[in-house]
Order: C-alpha cells, then sequence, then structure tokens
C-alpha cells in the first residue's frame, strides 16, 4: 500500500476574548471618532454603531475591577443582539478589527473572520467564517485595503491579501495575492492593480472559453 495522504494542517487557535483587541495606537474615544468620519459623519449608520459596540466590548476587557466588568459585560451582550435584530450584521467582539473599516449598508452581514486589517470595506448580504465544523477555527484573515462586493462569501482559512478587490457574489475558500480581483464561484482572479489604485493590463487568469450555441 502506498503512503497515506497528508491531511491539511488545522487553523491554529482563535483568540479567546480575554483580552482588548481594539487597534492600540488609539484610545477608545479616539476609535470611535475616527470610526464615525469613515461612516461619513453619519451618525444613524447602523454599521458605524455595530463597530461602537464591537470597540466597547473589547475595550470593557481592560477594566480590571471585576464587579464594574461584570456590568459592562451585561451591556455589550445586550446591544450586540439588539444590533443582530435591528442592523443584521453579526460581528462578535473576539474578531480583532482594525482602524477605518467601514460596513457599507447593512443587512445579512454574517462577519466572523479571524481579523479584518485597515481601511477595509465590507458591504451587504457578505458572509466570512468556517467552511466546515471539522475545523472551526480555519476562517479567512482580510488583509489592509480590502474591498468586498455585496454578496460575497469568504470561507476556511485563506487570507485575502492586501489591497484585493472581491466582486459582488464571489466565493473564496483559498488565498488571494495582494491587489487581485477576483469574480465568480469559485472566485478566479481576473486581473491585478498597481498599489496606487491603477489596474494593470495583465490578468491573473483568462477567462474560459463559452461554449459555442447549438
Amino acid at each position: 500500500m502506498g503512503p497515506s495522504p497528508t491531511r491539511r494542517e488545522k487553523a491554529p487557535p482563535l483568540p479567546d476574548g480575554r483580552l482588548n483587541m481594539n487597534p492600540p495606537d488609539l484610545t477608545f474615544w479616539q476609535l470611535i471618532a475616527e470610526d464615525l468620519r469613515t461612516h461619513n459623519r453619519d451618525i444613524l449608520a447602523q454599521g458605524f454603531w455595530i463597530l461602537f459596540w464591537h470597540r466597547f466590548g473589547n475595550w470593557r476587557m481592560s477594566v480590571r475591577f471585576k464587579p464594574a466588568r461584570m456590568v459592562l459585560t451585561a451591556i455589550y451582550r445586550t446591544m450586540y443582539r439588539v444590533g443582530q435584530w435591528t442592523c443584521g450584521i453579526k460581528l462578535p467582539y473576539t474578531v480583532q478589527v482594525g482602524r477605518r473599516v467601514k460596513l457599507e449598508h447593512f443587512g445579512g452581514m454574517i462577519l466572523v473572520p479571524r481579523c479584518i486589517g485597515n481601511d477595509v470595506t465590507v458591504r451587504q448580504n457578505t458572509t466570512m467564517g468556517i467552511a466546515s465544523e471539522r475545523d472551526l477555527n480555519a476562517r479567512p484573515v482580510l488583509e489592509d485595503e480590502v474591498d468586498i462586493g455585496a454578496g460575497a462569501v469568504l470561507l476556511g482559512n485563506c487570507v485575502i491579501g492586501r489591497g484585493s478587490v472581491i466582486g459582488a457574489n464571489a466565493v473564496v475558500t483559498k488565498s488571494v495575492e495582494p491587489y487581485s480581483v477576483m469574480v465568480g464561484v469559485p472566485a478566479i482572479c481576473i486581473r491585478t492593480r498597481h498599489p496606487a489604485g491603477s489596474e494593470q493590463a495583465d490578468h491573473c487568469a483568462e477567462p474560459e472559453p463559452e461554449a459555442p450555441l447549438p
């Protein structure tokens, strides 16, 4: 008999939620002010309030006085559920979120990746999380400046490279090189982008030719 096939290594453990994982270079209120500017200073933006309570959930973990932290935890858990019910957005505080993240529009957003980098935009009806219950730690990593289109699905232990664009309704289950433009089911890279934002002429992959009509 030949050698048995190599099993895919499992993802490392996820953060356990015992630490404040807010970006360390700003205070809580400075971070909230930046989030508000990122959401065009719209105090009623659903994405802003989801991030507010996400930041709050992390900040409370830095409160050392346990009775006070218990009260803050009760407030966070209540508002976390209210955010799901009223905004249709799930973003647990255990997901590490960078600066200037914009949750564009709202509704149908299940955001449970491993982490989200700086200057990331996420739109409605997006799903990020596990691909299989066999590995509950295998979740996507979104690097800085990623742009996620409406209806996109990102699953499993994959890295979405810096500056990449994930097209609407694309399904990504494998890592994506930086500055890639991904479309389709399953997603393929159709071109790459310069870091400055202008697109290169060469394609990552040629699209498959269409079948001739009968």
